[in-house]
């Protein structure tokens, strides 16, 4: 069985940000650096999707309703906002693309004037300006946990011999996420994240096999914890699949 074809997911890219202690608080759910996120802030933006999707499920409209996203997924869009602000400030580069939010709107089934998606679209935005250099072929190492996520997944039969897997998944695609990754885990690694226990593990994918399966992810904050990781809201949605 030959490995499915990577998908970029969202083209979106992050670093892996460095810690600066464990730091809790009620009524936070991050911090990059001095700057909180809020569980209000969370509350607030899932609360006017809910509404929309209320709006849009009125019978008079018809129609499927959009999908939400997950709450831990808002948090990590946040956090890497605010890490991709840093970095642009602290670096003075520039966007070299303009994500509008009507675009994602209309792949999301999701209002542009909402707080989610006007986020979203400065994100993109903001991420397509971050340096990361040349891509290079990526290490034994590397190959070798995107081989066992995909088995992990179901994705890659695990009769076929990780060699043979190997030549298939040294694609650009590849190439591009992995550079994407060190580069900006460098770039970002004096902006210290502290993440809610209830979050961690938090990872943000910057390459899918599929767009429900990760291929190449980057963790945000500290991994995992024991404690209470049960982040469902009253109706627990599915994950908004991400633009490509």
């Amino acid at each position: 069985m030959r490995a499915r074809r990577l998908v970029a997911a969202a083209s979106l890219v992050v670093g892996l940000v460095a810690l600066t202690g464990c730091r809790t608080e009620p009524g936070v759910a991050a911090y990059v650096g001095d700057q909180q996120i809020t569980e209000d802030t969370v509350d607030s933006i899932l609360d006017e999707l809910r509404d929309s999707r209320a709006a849009t499920e009125a019978p008079e409209l018809g129609g499927p309703a959009p999908e939400l996203p997950p709450r831990s997924q808002v948090v990590g869009e946040l956090v890497l906002g605010q890490v991709c602000d840093q970095v642009s400030a602290d670096q003075g580069y520039q966007p070299r693309g303009r994500m509008e939010p009507v675009q994602l709107a209309g792949q999301l089934g999701l209002p542009p004037e909402s707080e989610y998606v006007q986020q979203l679209a400065a994100l993109h935005t903001c991420l397509s300006g971050l340096p990361v250099g040349e891509p290079a072929a990526p290490t034994e190492q590397e190959l070798a946990e995107v081989i066992a996520a995909g088995r992990a997944a179901g994705v890659i039969s695990p009769d076929t011999p990780d060699a043979e897997i190997a030549g298939q998944l040294d694609v650009p695609q590849l190439r591009n996420a992995l550079v994407s990754r060190r580069a900006l885990a460098e770039a970002a690694g004096e902006h210290g994240v502290t993440v809610n226990p209830r979050y961690r593990p938090l990872e943000f994918p910057i390459l899918n096999f599929s767009s429900e399966v990760a291929a190449v992810s980057v963790p945000l904050g500290e991994p995992g914890s024991d404690a209470v990781t049960d982040v469902s809201s009253p109706e627990p949605p599915t994950g908004a699949q991400q633009p490509a």
